[in-house]
């Protein structure tokens, strides 16, 4: 299919294409190495959420990821040996940057 691109730089997208998209759809424009234009559906994120999808964030969620299923994770039957456990970490954090 062969679509133009007019001088002020719009297309139309045939409506086969956009099929599944609604009206006011965000679409990323790429050129790629090879020339090819690629447009890209974005979700538009809630800016009070933006902070999960920063790649930091993203990283971190990996690893937690990995960390579960390597089976490095703690159960506890309540919320006072879980409090608990918290709270001999971080003694023993301190015990360590003090050096006692």
């Amino acid at each position: 299919m062969i679509i133009r691109l007019s001088a002020r730089g719009t297309v139309t997208i045939p409506k086969h294409l956009r099929r599944g998209l609604s009206d006011n759809t965000l679409l990323e424009a790429v050129r790629r190495d090879d020339g090819v234009i690629e447009l890209r559906p974005q979700a538009v994120i809630d800016a009070d959420q933006a902070w999960f999808w920063t790649e930091r964030w993203q990283q971190m969620e990996r690893e937690a990821d990995e960390d579960y299923a390597a089976g490095r994770f703690k159960t506890f039957d309540d919320v006072e040996s879980f409090i608990a456990d918290l709270e001999a970490a971080v003694d023993a954090e301190d015990s360590k940057a003090t050096g006692d």
